[in-house]
């Protein structure tokens, strides 16, 4: 492949993660599932909910069937540009890049189970579709702390990272490790319905949820960033090795 279209692919996988933000942004503002329900709510409470906002939900699940996919690529390219700092596919580029493949299933798993309550909610009894709504925040809520091992993959590969010129910031690195913390309480959410940990808590979900949207803001820069280095040392690399190449004799 030429250089290039490598470099281009690698700003437009980077880019990805704006149309992540972007997207989920507004398919939750759709779906009125920005602010959580409180886990006290009793069924008809559930019930009136997935009735008035039916046609939001399901919007949400549509935008984020079309937006999800996009988080492969931009995994892919956080993992490619750690294997810069490893100098080649390391452990930390490897745990990035697998679990960050899982990531989208998180997202989408959970919209799809609150989607389906929404369908149809005459067709189903207050008990079944209180169970859909709670497993519906648990698992978006709860299943976010599997994720702690993927952004600590990328802070301790920007720590770590000797280069002159680092492929991430430092400041990065400790967002990362900031935010893999902040995702550990989210485990707590099955076992409280009310306080910090539960599942619209400030320590399981507000405070995760701030971090986690700047994060998604400042990895598309600094990925940006990475790749534009990336660009330079390869043209540096072309530059010094056509300097020491032999000249051409003189034709006679």
């Amino acid at each position: 492949m030429r250089q290039d279209l490598h470099f281009r692919l690698e700003r437009i996988s980077a880019w990805c993660g704006f149309v992540l933000l972007l997207g989920f942004a507004v398919a939750f503002s759709v779906g009125h599932l920005i602010t959580p329900m409180d886990p006290t709510e009793n069924a008809q409470g559930v019930v009136r909910f997935l009735t008035d906002h039916q046609t939001g939900i399901l919007a949400c699940a549509a935008i984020m069937v079309l937006v999800v996919p996009f988080e492969y690529p931009f995994v892919v390219v956080t993992s490619m540009q750690m294997r810069r700092i490893e100098g080649g596919w390391g452990l930390l580029s490897m745990v990035q890049l697998l679990t960050g493949v899982v990531a989208p299933i998180g997202f989408f798993f959970p919209i799809a189970i609150l989607a389906a309550a929404a369908y149809r909610p005459e067709s189903h009894s207050p008990d079944v579709l209180y169970a859909m709504s709670d497993i519906y925040w648990l698992m978006l809520v709860g299943n976010a702390c599997i994720f702690v091992l993927q952004v600590w993959s990328i802070g301790y590969a920007a720590l770590v990272d000797n280069r002159a010129k680092p492929v991430f910031p430092r400041w990065f690195g400790y967002l990362n490790l900031v935010l893999g913390v902040l995702l550990i309480p989210g485990a707590f959410v099955f076992l409280t319905k009310t306080g910090p940990f539960a599942w619209n808590g400030l320590l399981a979900n507000v405070l995760p949820t701030a971090v986690y949207f700047i994060w998604k803001i400042a990895t598309p820069i600094v990925l940006l960033r990475a790749v534009k280095s990336e660009e330079q040392e390869a043209a540096g690399a072309e530059a010094a090795a056509a300097a020491g190449a032999p000249s051409e004799p003189a034709s006679t």
